[in-house]
């Protein structure tokens, strides 16, 4: 069953499969809470050895946290006048035009497909470790071994590939289980990871909370915090997922965005608790458990969680649950990545900004066919190729993701605060929030991207447990790959645009000036100008929160409006 319907019509998703919990769930999932943290933040911490943020992890933490939270109101807003699938493909085509669109929607499908090498490596690694805990004789061994944990990572993916083509339900109910384990243990072992600091119980290296760790100020912007934000913006990433199922939501103009501004809430308190406790505990120092180690930069949970809770039974139950909640939840984002991919290449194809199979929708459940498979095939090729190339090139894919992830969540600040540029000033809410807080946020992402692709770029910024420069080409490798993965999108973007030039003439996904203005006697009157020009038409917000009762709005340029509806 091909779908190339107009937007109006939809695409053949299911709609009103999922609820604001179910939203959350998803959105949450996808940022994988637990093999984030694990993964992430020993660099957030230190890199290659030397400090990069020290005690001020914390701090990081929350700064990463305000430009995530002014992009989820962008995407809340942009959400409210079109819950379409393809999100920042869409809104940044109709906002700024179709070849920064289709960029949009290239950044969010190779920051996807980068991430899913990460997911699929930690999930292999992880199956062994997990089997090893339960008692496997010389499962654990297993989990070093390049071939066998590539083999499990590459079955993680085939999984979770067809799990997402049988249907979105499916999707949600397997993210509750594993969404729940995940937050469970990771509050497990913050609580006794601080009991042990408090109690005096923990290592002699352990220190004590202080306030001044959420103060991240007193670090060099540049060379430090930049750097160390983009691996904090890391963290975070993934809650859109909740708006990239909006039209399978059961209210698509309200629920989604509700779902992204609450998941990063959530992850907030979630992230500030445990990267407190694991600080704490380990210390920042080189030797031992300490976060400034870098042999415990990959995964910092393997490395406190025999010294956190011992080798007693109930130690070792702890130890099978932590290593349960980092499978579960690399597992669990294998998954939620994939659905974003498919729906915004989806949304791609409708427009035919690619080819249209990728638009075809499996008549029985409703996903998107091409798009899911295709995203799988794609992650697990990527995978093995870096894999195969160098096994120490996976350690530089979290830098480069956090690039991409900069440069599609500011763009959709952007395309937010462009928009709805002519009625921002209408009343303080629209100002702030489809103005000022999308704003800052894209202006603080292009900040950190800028400073980051600059350290990054330095050959001896990330070094291999050899000692080694990880570079390409004598250049760091988190920058090569990050840039290169946009380079190949604009290559990609030619050649289409040679081939098939519709999209990029504005012929299936036009700019549209959607601006709403209140109709004067039947009279449309879309005339916008200086004070002298005239009698002029009220700018009517799109979700017509301004229009007075027994009132109608009309568009004030061509292209559809993004609520039609009238209050009579």
């Amino acid at each position: 069953m091909s779908t190339t319907t107009t937007e109006s019509e939809g695409k053949g998703l299911k709609t009103g499969a999922l609820g604001l919990v179910s939203s959350i769930v998803v959105g949450m999932a996808s940022t994988a809470p637990a093999y984030s943290l694990a993964a992430s933040l020993g660099f957030i911490v230190a890199s290659g050895g030397a400090l990069l943020a020290g005690v001020k992890a914390p701090g990081v933490v929350l700064l990463a946290f305000v430009p995530m939270f002014f992009i989820a109101i962008a995407y809340q807003e942009l959400n409210r006048a079109e819950p379409d699938c393809g999100t920042t493909f869409t809104w940044a085509t109709r906002a700024f035009g179709s070849i920064t669109g289709w960029m949009g929607g290239w950044g969010i499908i190779v920051a996807d497909v980068i991430v899913m090498a990460n997911l699929a490596q930690i999930a292999g690694s992880y199956s062994f470790t997990f089997v090893g805990e339960l008692g496997v004789a010389g499962a654990a061994d297993l989990a070093d071994n390049v071939v066998w944990s590539t083999a499990a990572g590459l079955a993680w993916i085939a999984l979770m590939t067809w799990i997402c083509y049988r249907g979105i339900e499916i999707s949600a109910r397997l993210q509750y289980v594993l969404l729940s384990i995940e937050v469970l243990v990771l509050i497990v072992f913050a609580v006794f990871a601080l009991v042990r600091v408090y109690s005096g119980s923990a290592e002699t290296y352990s220190l004590l909370p202080q306030w001044d760790w959420f103060n991240p100020f007193t670090l060099d912007f540049g060379g430090v915090l930049a750097p160390a934000l983009l691996t904090g913006i890391f963290i975070y990433w993934g809650w859109d997922t909740a708006v990239a199922v909006n039209e399978e939501t059961s209210d698509p103009g309200k629920t989604p965005g509700r779902a992204a501004v609450i998941s990063t809430l959530l992850l907030l308190a979630t992230y500030a608790l445990v990267t407190v406790a694991a600080v704490a505990f380990a210390g920042v120092g080189t030797k031992g458990v300490g976060l400034g180690n870098e042999t415990n930069a990959a995964d910092v949970f393997s490395a406190i969680g025999p010294e956190l809770f011992g080798d007693s039974p109930f130690g070792k139950i702890l130890l099978l649950l932590l290593a349960a909640s980092i499978l579960t939840s690399a597992s669990a984002s294998t998954q939620t990545t994939i659905l974003p991919t498919a729906r915004t290449s989806l949304s791609m194809a409708v427009y035919k900004a690619i080819p249209e199979r990728f638009a075809r929708i499996h008549p029985k459940y409703l996903t998107p066919t091409w798009s899911t498979i295709g995203m799988g095939i794609v992650s697990a090729a990527f995978y093995l190729i870096f894999t195969l190339i160098s096994p120490n090139l996976l350690s530089a894919l979290i830098g480069s993701i956090g690039l991409m992830i900069a440069f599609y969540y500011g763009l959709t600040g952007f395309a937010c605060v462009w928009f709805y540029r002519r009625t921002l000033f209408t009343s303080a809410r629209l100002f702030v929030l489809r103005g000022l807080f999308p704003l800052l946020g894209g202006l603080m992402l292009l900040a950190v991207f800028v400073y980051g692709l600059v350290q990054f770029a330095a050959p001896d910024w990330l070094v291999d447990d050899a000692g080694k420069n990880v570079t390409i080409f004598g250049i760091g490798a988190q920058a090569v790959v990050g840039v290169g993965g946009l380079l190949l999108g604009v290559v990609l973007m030619l050649i289409w645009w040679a081939r098939h030039p519709a999209f990029f003439r504005g012929e299936t996904l036009p700019r549209a000036d959607w601006d709403l203005v209140m109709e004067t006697q039947g009279i449309r009157l879309p005339a916008f100008g200086l004070p002298d020009s005239g009698v002029q038409a009220q700018v009517i917000a799109p979700d017509l929160s301004n229009l007075p009762q027994g009132r109608r709005a009309t568009p004030a340029g061509e292209g559809t409006p993004p609520d039609p509806e009238r209050r009579d």
